[in-house]
């Protein structure tokens, strides 16, 4: 993968965006915009900031705060490793 990638995954029934990479650094939170529900995965990276691709609020992908308004509520983050080439998703971080 290469920073920007992206892979969608379900856990336990939650979408999750998996492989944001920044600087070689894997980093996965859920698919959905806290302001509307609507998915996150199409939006522009830049940065460690998701932009929602439907009305423009910034998450960060390291912690899944949200920065900008719209969206005033956190996305969960998850904690991830990679063992022997393997990426392990664990669990949310908030």
């Amino acid at each position: 993968m290469e920073d920007g990638d992206r892979l969608f995954i379900e856990n336990h029934e939650q979408e999750i965006i998996l492989g944001l990479m920044v600087d070689g650094t894997y980093f996965a939170i859920q698919d959905v915009c806290t302001h509307d529900d609507g998915p996150l995965g199409d939006g522009d990276l830049d940065g460690c900031q998701l932009i929602c691709p439907r009305h423009g609020a910034r998450l960060d992908i390291r912690t899944g705060e949200a920065l900008t308004l719209p969206a005033i509520i956190d996305v969960p983050a998850y904690l991830i490793r990679v063992v022997e080439g393997i990426i392990e998703v664990g669990i949310p971080t908030k």
